[in-house]
């Protein structure tokens, strides 16, 4: 009997240590999920554009176009900077309202 209740403790405490550490990974990802959530509000907001995913991956890819014309530019390419300018701001006025 002694060797059954001590096994009977030992899984009752290996099972509250896995509870507590799932737990705690879960609150802290729900937490993160919630912080991303509430960056892409405010952002989205002070913007003026929706909240979809398709319009975040255009504003990154907007953005990338003015970053590769400001490249353009540095490398002394006017003709590239200008047309990488024109693309990035033409994405930029899509989507922000």
């Amino acid at each position: 009997m002694q060797v059954e209740s001590f096994f009977e403790w030992l899984g009752q405490a290996l099972g509250s240590i896995i509870r507590f550490i799932v737990d705690l990974l879960s609150g802290l990802f729900n937490t993160l999920a919630n912080a991303g959530g509430n960056f892409v509000d405010g952002l989205s907001r002070a913007l003026g554009m929706d909240t979809s995913i398709i319009s975040i991956i255009a504003l990154i890819l907007g953005l990338m176009l003015l970053y590769s014309a400001i490249r353009a530019f540095m490398r002394a390419s006017i003709v590239l900077g200008i047309i990488w300018l024109v693309l990035g701001l033409w994405l930029l006025s899509w989507i922000i309202n």
